[in-house]
């Protein structure tokens, strides 16, 4: 019964050897030149200016979260679309329910001010 595990494991022995091989060539031949500008620290295209512990408003986490709940909730939208002829008119209510309820969620959520960015 092992033996039907060989060719996977054969095949990770030699991905694996291929990965460390890469990484041992790229080392020993790659450029080494560093300098006081290669190696400071460099975020996003600035400086480090601030300790890494600084607050952020809680308006970003909150934007954050509702998007993924929208962008979760379209995911639902495309295999209801697919099947949308067998389901026919109790799919067609089940999902009206379902997109009348975002859009409860989503009026909500903007008259809240959750949307709005100051």
């Amino acid at each position: 019964m092992l033996a039907e595990y060989l060719p996977t494991l054969l095949f990770l022995i030699v991905a694996g050897g291929i990965g460390v091989a890469l990484i041992i060539v790229g080392r020993m031949l790659g450029p080494k030149t560093p300098s006081v500008e290669k190696l400071l620290p460099y975020e996003s295209g600035f400086n480090a200016f601030e300790d890494a512990r600084m607050q952020f408003n809680v308006r970003y986490y909150l934007i954050a979260i509702i998007f993924i709940v929208f962008d979760l909730e379209i995911a639902f939208v495309f295999p209801w679309a697919l099947v949308f002829r067998e389901l026919g008119a109790f799919g067609l209510v089940e999902m009206g329910t379902f997109l009348a309820l975002l859009v409860i969620g989503f009026a909500y959520v903007w008259k809240k001010g959750a949307l709005d960015w100051e």
